[in-house]
């Protein structure tokens, strides 16, 4: 089927109280491994690239391939910009056709922040493309992503006026999450993200969730996430593939044999966390 948006998905996610899994893509077999565990497990996904995956190969490149196994499965799937670090970015991305948009402005000032958001939002709307913005700051460090040492909690009244003020259609929430590799077991401010929850009406996304235990999760699903990115461990399990037959067969040459063996890695993954956010038969 066509790509879709996140807009029908992540209300419907809300409204039935489980959570879309977002997973970030680096290459054709990433791209058919989140595909294809989707249509095992009857599931909507999202796929997204970040800016440094971008400049590694060019939007078109895979934006190609999202459509292209999305016209071969009969399950949504989201072809998102994750972290957009720029209005020019975002629009780039508008344009060669991808479903749903992030600006990340959270580096900025808060009326900074709401400027560069609301001027994303303004110019996505005429072609009904959502928008998703971050507010406090996730930390760690993966790509060109750095959240510092943590932080930066969001704070739910001023959530309340970021929404107001830019009309964007999901929040990533800073709750305690980080990118990258977690030196030691995250502390999540769950009570923090009920609050927010309370404070405003539209979808919450949770970024910096690979590592994180799985229970920690549904948790947060259960007081209103409905969007979970997962980058990291797709990046691992897709090594750990490939390093797995070049360790077996050091003379390998062929590279369908061992991104082969990669792709599968990330498949079972994707499946697993699919299960985590319980949208199995939701597509």
């Amino acid at each position: 089927m066509a790509l879709v948006t996140t807009k029908q998905l992540m209300l419907d996610a809300q409204k039935g109280g489980y959570a879309i899994g977002a997973f970030n893509v680096e290459n054709m077999e990433m791209v058919q491994a989140a595909v294809d565990a989707a249509k095992e497990l009857r599931s909507p996904v999202i796929l997204q690239t970040t800016p440094s995956t971008v400049k590694y190969a060019d939007l078109s490149y895979f934006y190609a391939n999202v459509k292209a196994a999305a016209e071969h499965t009969s399950v949504p799937v989201v072809m998102h910009l994750d972290h957009g670090s720029s209005f020019e970015l975002a629009m780039r991305a508008l344009r060669t056709g991808y479903t749903s948009i992030m600006i990340d402005g959270s580096h900025d000032s808060f009326e900074q922040n709401i400027a560069v958001t609301k001027a994303v939002v303004d110019a996505c709307r005429p072609s009904h493309i959502p928008v998703e913005a971050e507010l406090g700051k996730v930390g760690g460090k993966e790509d060109d992503l750095d959240g510092g040492e943590g932080g930066g909690y969001t704070v739910p009244s001023e959530a309340v006026e970021f929404a107001a003020a830019t009309g964007i259609d999901s929040l990533a929430v800073a709750i305690g999450t980080a990118h990258g590799v977690y030196k030691g077991m995250p502390k999540l401010d769950v009570e923090r993200l009920s609050e927010i929850r309370q404070a405003v009406s539209i979808p919450l996304v949770l970024h910096g969730t690979s590592g994180v235990p799985d229970e920690a999760v549904k948790e947060c699903i259960r007081r209103g996430i409905c969007k979970v990115n997962y980058a990291t461990d797709l990046r691992i399990a897709f090594s750990n593939g490939v390093k797995e037959v070049l360790s077996a067969n050091p003379d390998t040459i062929d590279p369908k044999k061992y991104n082969a063996c990669g792709r599968e890695k990330v498949k079972e993954y994707v499946m697993s966390k699919i299960e985590v956010c319980g949208s199995v038969g939701k597509a």
